[in-house]
């Protein structure tokens, strides 16, 4: 039974035993209930070593249409949660903070797209992944930083395209291609925090090293990145390049957990937000909505079953189509 006190709060919050080793009650759980794990690469450093599978938002789709698990805890935030169990309905999706929200998905609500639609007819709509369902039920075509550009290349060149929610991708797209689809005015709020100064300030303290940006950042930081694409692309590209040994990363620093785990030999420098003159710093930009998973609240969802990812059936049924249509273009 779900208490009052857990809806009104986003989890549950329910006392463990502090003398508990979490780490493998969560295991043995995972294995009681057919469970599987799923982390983003922005969650702490200790829900990555614990996950089955960490990814990025593509890989984590991929991951959730194929896996046999009865029951998936997404670690990430609510829209990943959404598309897990739009490609796998039959399952319990597990969101272990129902607070754990994304600034792009809240940047675009269904019904300011439907009307913006209505006041474009004939243009597609293709959207990122980061969005709702509600928005994906409206939507031709979904997207992620590693495939959007293969993506809206697919499409006829002449297409007129509605690109949203992320500003800064759909600029990136459309100075790649030459196209001019009409761009959604959403942004990250911790990608939007990064500056080309404070770009340029690490690189003065480390000329050698390799500039690493997510697609998310805004053009003039794209501008100077020497790698540009989604936090898999820059991962793969440290991986593949040992005899690199810095690289200055402007995207969520909880990436840089698997990267120094795969990449021991190598130095990541996380680039710090912008601030405003008189507040107080701080040396990395994190994502509060990926930090709001915990071994805690992972614990607590898997033994009492919540929260559970439920969509409506009509908006569950067009929002799926989007989504397959771009694993089958991937």
């Amino acid at each position: 039974m779900v208490k009052e006190c857990w809806k009104e709060k986003g989890y549950v919050d329910e006392p463990i035993d502090k003398n508990l080793d979490l780490k493998k009650e969560i295991r043995k759980l995972c294995k009681e209930k057919d469970a599987i794990i799923l982390a983003h690469y922005y969650t702490v450093g200790d829900i990555q070593d614990i996950a089955d599978f960490v990814g990025d938002s593509l890989a984590l789709a991929r991951k959730a249409a194929e896996t046999d698990a009865k029951v998936m805890v997404m670690c990430g935030v609510h829209f990943m949660a959404e598309t897990c169990k739009l490609l796998s309905p039959e399952k319990t999706v597990l969101c272990p903070d129902l607070n754990a929200g994304c600034s792009l998905a809240d940047s675009c609500k269904a019904e300011d797209l439907k009307k913006y639609k209505e006041e474009h007819p004939g243009y597609k709509v293709v959207s990122y992944v980061n969005t709702t369902a509600a928005v994906k039920a409206l939507t031709d075509c979904v997207v992620t930083s590693g495939n959007a550009v293969k993506v809206i290349n697919s499409f006829p060149k002449d297409e007129k395209i509605i690109f949203g929610p992320d500003y800064n991708l759909g600029n990136y797209i459309n100075s790649l291609t030459g196209r001019k689809m009409l761009l959604w005015n959403g942004g990250c709020h911790v990608h939007e925090k990064f500056s080309v100064e404070g770009i340029m300030k690490l690189k003065k303290e480390h000329p050698n090293a390799v500039v690493m940006a997510h697609l998310e950042c805004k053009a003039p930081v794209l501008a100077i990145a020497d790698v540009k694409g989604s936090t898999a692309t820059m991962l793969k590209y440290a991986q593949e390049h040992p005899e690199q040994k810095e690289f200055i990363v402007a995207t969520e620093a909880g990436i840089l957990h698997e990267m120094q785990r795969t990449c021991p030999g190598q130095t990541f420098i996380p680039v710090p937000p912008e601030v405003s003159e008189g507040s107080l710093g701080c040396a990395c930009n994190e994502c509060e909505f990926m930090k709001l998973n915990s071994l805690e609240k992972i614990y607590n969802s898997l033994k009492y079953g919540w929260p559970a990812i439920e969509i409506d059936p009509a908006i569950a049924k067009e929002a799926v189509k989007p989504i397959e249509k771009m694993l089958s273009l991937s």
